[in-house]
């Protein structure tokens, strides 16, 4: 596991479209069919990273007081399944409904979004406003596992963008890069 910052991709960046197989529901589905009235968060997480795990219940929590409020959530997983089976569609339909969580779990198997993205690790979050330009990117908040004396999980900066978007507000160019587990790119 190498600890890996986002690439930190322009502010205004068009969200690139995408089809992807969703594992909940056993469909493909375009960027087009999931995104928000308002917002779209796209997360790029799997299964097995102890950054991902760390943050899920703050991920749930979010999910659950924004997705009435015309925020879509959508998370991807891009990691090389060859090498890190415990990332396969099946268990990422698993992982889902242990997090009780009915968000779209794309699988993106020929790793082409996560490129597209410039995704670099998990979790890596991105918002993209209701005409799909990019707002904010980089890290839920400044918890981490592990740490001696680890920051309670708040969630603040995704929050933060998250408000700012709905009140019709600036996001603050001030965005930290989330750090976790690299992506496992395919060889």
């Amino acid at each position: 596991m190498a600890l890996t910052p986002s690439n930190m991709i322009n502010l205004g960046t068009l969200a690139p479209d995408f089809n992807l197989f969703d594992t909940l529901s056993g469909k493909n589905l375009s960027l087009d069919k999931i995104k928000g009235e308002k917002a779209t968060v796209m997360m790029f997480i799997c299964n097995h990273c102890p950054y991902v795990i760390h943050v899920m219940p703050e991920i749930v929590r979010i999910v659950i007081e924004y997705a009435s409020k015309g925020v879509a959530f959508v998370a991807i997983s891009s990691n090389d399944i060859v090498k890190y089976p415990q990332d396969g569609p099946e268990a990422m339909k698993e992982f889902m409904e242990e997090w009780k969580l009915s968000i779209p779990y794309l699988f993106d198997e020929s790793q082409a979004v996560a490129k597209a993205y410039d995704a670099a690790c998990t979790p890596d979050f991105y918002i993209f406003s209701e005409d799909l330009k990019l707002k904010y990117r980089g890290r839920l908040d400044e918890s981490r596992p592990r740490e001696e004396h680890p920051q309670p999980l708040t969630g603040k900066d995704l929050r933060g963008a998250l408000n700012a978007i709905l009140a019709k507000q600036m996001v603050s160019e001030i965005q930290f890069p989330s750090m976790g587990c690299n992506i496992k790119w395919k060889e």
